[in-house]
């Protein structure tokens, strides 16, 4: 079974550590009145992962399952869970519903979403974020819960290892350590650096986040603002340098 760990209120990181990768595969589940799946994990993962869901909720009471970009950890088993849960929707980029979402995965049409929108659960509030080539692919997004102030942040962070559930500062340095590592071999380029690039990642710091919810590695708590912005001149440092 995946670890099951509180990292804000009603927010759960689900979190599968695959050894041969040395990496960890969180999803995460905001238990409202309309529960929400943010990543769903590659199929290989989806036995563990339902069981981890099912600790928490009735599967079948799922309605929205969200995702930044079309990937098969991001969004790979979205018909497994569409098939349990017969009210589930998906929730991306207008731009991801339209170019690959509908056509090529959901069971039934997903919600396409615009800078800015927002989408209540009953008491949570998530605004979509529009954020292209962060941190990859034209579709990208990112979820933002207002009432707590937690954003979910997809591969920003990405750190190696079987880490904590929950870390502080030192994530940064974690992140610094695979981007470099990752440039060096057959990964390089996992994160493309464009003039997009620092603006969103700034606009998300005004965001203020208080908890970092990041698909591989620990989540971050405390000052997401700082963390941002420090995220912002590793990326400059690691990436942008010829």
């Amino acid at each position: 079974m995946a670890q099951v760990t509180e990292i804000a209120p009603d927010v759960f990181r689900l979190t599968t550590f695959i050894e041969a990768f040395d990496l960890q595969f969180s999803q995460f589940l905001v238990r409202d009145e309309e529960p929400l799946l943010f990543h769903t994990g590659p199929r290989a993962l989806f036995p563990m992962v339902k069981e981890a869901v099912a600790s928490l909720i009735d599967p079948a009471a799922l309605r929205w399952i969200g995702f930044s970009h079309f990937e098969a950890d991001e969004c790979g088993t979205l018909p497994e869970w569409q098939g349990i849960a017969s009210e589930a929707t998906a929730v991306c980029s207008m731009v991801g519903k339209l170019v690959s979402v509908d056509d090529c995965l959901a069971v039934r049409p997903a919600r396409g979403m615009s800078d800015g929108e927002v989408l209540s659960t009953g008491k949570y509030r998530f605004r979509f974020l529009s954020t292209p080539h962060v941190p990859h692919c034209w579709e990208a997004g990112l979820l933002f819960e207002e009432v707590n102030r937690t954003l979910f942040c997809s591969d920003l962070f990405h750190q190696s290892g079987n880490v904590e559930p929950v870390a502080g500062v030192e994530v940064l340095e974690r992140c610094r350590k695979v981007l470099v590592e990752y440039q060096q071999g057959p990964l390089a380029n996992y994160i493309p650096y464009s003039t997009l690039t620092e603006p969103t990642l700034y606009r998300l710091a005004e965001l203020n986040p208080k908890t970092l919810a990041a698909m591989h590695g620990s989540a971050l708590a405390g000052d997401g603002a700082g963390a941002l912005r420090e995220l912002a001149a590793i990326w400059k440092d690691v990436l942008a340098t010829p």
